[in-house]
């Protein structure tokens, strides 16, 4: 499954990075930060709900969705990799989860549980220090 991001919906800065780029590092603004307004997106609630939750610090109250990629020496690719990664975002948002289904444990679980925790308290009641009758 792909999504596509409307123009409209990104803003994109560059930024001098650090890391790979030779003699450019200092020179050329390679690392590119890209912010997708959410709202603009049109998500239905789960998605959207599902996504804040992926994005976690990348996401803004104002609902944009912050990407800072700075790993590769160029622009282009800078700016690839950062869409990509929105991209991947999304489309993980969209994937509904299992609903979870309640299970109750059976009378004979409990009494098991019980009976193990009345043995293991017994236990312990002997390790203290002997009395003197």
């Amino acid at each position: 499954m792909t999504f596509d991001i409307p123009e409209s919906a990104i803003s994109e800065t560059f930024l001098a990075a650090s890391g790979p780029g030779g003699q450019n590092v200092n020179k050329v603004e390679t690392a590119v930060q890209i912010r997708v307004n959410i709202y603009a997106l049109r998500l239905p609630p789960f998605a959207f709900r599902k996504l804040r939750t992926l994005a976690g610090r990348k996401m803004t109250n104002g609902g944009e969705l912050i990407m800072t990629v700075r790993e590769h020496r160029t622009r282009e690719a800078n700016r690839a990799e950062a869409r990509k990664r929105i991209e991947d975002m999304i489309v993980e948002a969209h994937q509904r989860d299992a609903p979870r289904i309640k299970t109750r444990p059976s009378r004979a679980a409990k009494a098991r549980r019980v009976d193990s925790k009345k043995k293991k308290s017994s236990v312990k009641k002997m390790r203290g220090k002997p009395t003197l009758d």
